[in-house]
């Protein structure tokens, strides 16, 4: 099974660190209605969400692998609640390599899978860098088009 790229570790402490911001912006304001409580309470919320982020962050990173086998994509990923995805290449429909402005300043890449149904129909491969997510767009594109004559009748 194949690891992500080490810094899509720092994306994802930024964004816990940004929502324990944003928690406590949002006690703080609560505290200027509700009066009675203490500051040192509203900051040790919001220590405590970003350490949380951080352990989560971090293990999110440990548990986070995929892997092209003969048939199908596996992933495996999730903290709370552990995934394990299989795509047949049968079911690709497209694949499409995807990076936003902070993935771009760390150097890195997602590749979104779609495929045919209705239900989850996209998986997305964060924190590759850019040429992994090329190589693995075009792999995945070959395997599900081959898989297509594989499957005709």
């Amino acid at each position: 099974m194949e690891s992500l790229h080490p810094r899509i570790r720092l994306l994802w402490i930024a964004q816990g660190a940004i929502a324990a911001i944003v928690l406590g912006v949002v006690l703080a304001l609560v505290d200027r209605w509700l009066t009675g409580v203490p500051t040192v309470a509203i900051a040790g919320v919001a220590a405590l969400g970003l350490v949380l982020g951080i352990v989560y962050a971090v293990r999110l990173y440990q548990v986070w692998t995929f892997e092209l086998q003969d048939d199908a994509l596996y992933l495996e990923r999730g903290v709370v609640t552990f995934v394990e995805t299989a795509v047949p290449f049968v079911r690709v429909q497209h694949v499409d390599t995807q990076f936003g402005p902070v993935e771009r300043a760390l150097g890195l890449s997602s590749v979104v899978v779609y495929t045919a149904g209705s239900r989850n129909a996209d998986v997305r491969i964060p924190g590759l860098t850019p040429d992994r997510a090329r190589d693995l767009q075009d792999t995945l594109r070959e395997l599900a088009v081959e898989s297509e004559a594989d499957d005709a009748v």
